[in-house]
């Protein structure tokens, strides 16, 4: 690849560039973007690469259809190749209404091939592509015009990198029988439900003080308004309304304007504003609903302190077995995992290939089938027969 700096700013040489990676086997994809002050993330630069073509296209330059790129994203003949993808797919479902298709993250790649947990982007480039990334230019303000060259390396760089990152990934995937595993934890990435929003639910990400019903009739109704308004305005929720103001509002059920002053966070004037009004409509409306009517919180899962110990057992097993097949255990298994596991309730980790490196060794030590020891201060599995069972 060359080190020549492709920026595009002009629609005739994004269009070029498009019509010259249209057809590659993948392409490798970056972004910067800002969301410190707003609700949407504002995307600031896309960066792109394959092994012939390299650019770094400016979505804020006047004028500039990102279409075209945006037709390849949606090509399911294109693998595209991001490094921690979420924040943005985010992005790119934004821009598409839709998420990208054929999504590799070499995250999760690397996590399968045995390189840890959610490692970052520059120590994967240095262990798989021994290069090393300036990491100076990463916290700049990618808004501000005209960047730097330096800003302008950096964030080409990241795609020019991740091009022998992910071909040397997907070689060791290969080798190992494990392209699918990769694949398959991958779905989640591409389920446009991860980035949908929706209003309703918003209370759910707040810490509720109490499940009385009214409480989280009224908490679930100003939940609802502060997102909405935070998308209508763009800014962040607490710019809107703090998280404890929602709550206080919550305790309160206001039915008037005096009440709703009363209620701690609430900004000057803000009661007669129209938001204020409308805000107030919505909680008072949500305060007289019955209570068969009111939202409900996720039961908390207690588990059996006599399961404890099963558990922690089955944490070795996991280690284990993270250990000897190289795999991230957190891709393997969750606590959540084992407590169910424990508790004889079906899990994924009890499914395909978690099944096989993990599973049935967690299934026979729940049945008893399975011993752990210490030898030469390793642990060691043994096969547990009937009799011994029996003589137990």
């Amino acid at each position: 690849m060359t080190n020549k700096i492709n920026l595009i700013v002009e629609q005739s040489a994004l269009d070029a560039f498009c019509c010259d990676i249209a057809d590659a086997a993948y392409i490798s994809v970056d972004t910067e973007f800002l969301r410190e002050s707003t609700f949407w993330p504002k995307l600031c630069l896309v960066q792109v690469a394959t092994q012939k073509y390299s650019a770094v296209i400016d979505p804020l330059a006047s004028n500039l259809d990102l279409a075209p790129l945006l037709e390849i994203m949606a090509n399911p003949s294109v693998t595209k190749v991001f490094h921690a993808a979420r924040q943005d797919i985010e992005i790119f479902h934004r821009l598409m209404g839709k998420t990208p298709t054929s999504v590799f993250d070499t995250q999760i790649a690397a996590m399968v091939c045995g390189f840890g947990d959610q490692i970052g982007y520059d120590k994967l480039v240095a262990a798989v592509a021994h290069q090393k990334i300036d990491k100076g230019p990463r916290f700049t303000n990618w808004a501000e015009r005209p960047l730097s060259d330096e800003q302008l390396f950096y964030a080409l760089s990241d795609v020019t990198h991740l091009c022998v990152v992910y071909e040397r990934l997907l070689k060791m995937l290969e080798t190992q029988s494990r392209t699918n595993w990769a694949l398959e934890e991958q779905e989640s990435l591409v389920d446009t439900k991860t980035y949908e929003t929706d209003p309703e639910n918003a209370w759910k990400r707040l810490k509720a003080r109490t499940d009385k019903p009214r409480f989280l009739s009224v908490l679930k109704a100003a939940a609802a308004w502060r997102e909405r308004e935070s998308m209508r305005r763009d800014q962040p929720r607490n710019w809107v309304m703090r998280d404890e103001t929602l709550l206080n509002i919550a305790a309160q059920a206001p039915k008037d304007e005096l009440a709703l002053a009363r209620c701690r966070g609430l900004p000057k004037g803000f009661v007669n504003s129209r938001p204020g009004q409308d805000l107030l409509a919505l909680v008072t409306a949500a305060a007289d609903l019955p209570a068969s009517q009111a939202p409900k919180l996720e039961p908390r899962r207690q588990l059996d302190p006599e399961l404890v110990p099963t558990v922690e057992l089955l944490k070795v097993i996991l280690k284990r077995s993270a250990e000897q097949n190289r795999v991230a255990q957190r891709l393997i298994a969750t606590t959540d995992d084992l407590e169910a596991i424990a508790e004889g309730i079906d899990t994924p980790a009890l499914h395909g290939w978690r099944y096989d490196i993990f599973g049935i060794d967690a299934q026979k030590l729940i049945n008893g089938e399975l011993g752990l020891s210490i030898l030469n201060n390793k642990v060691r599995v043994f096969k547990i027969t009937a009799d011994q069972a029996a003589a137990e």
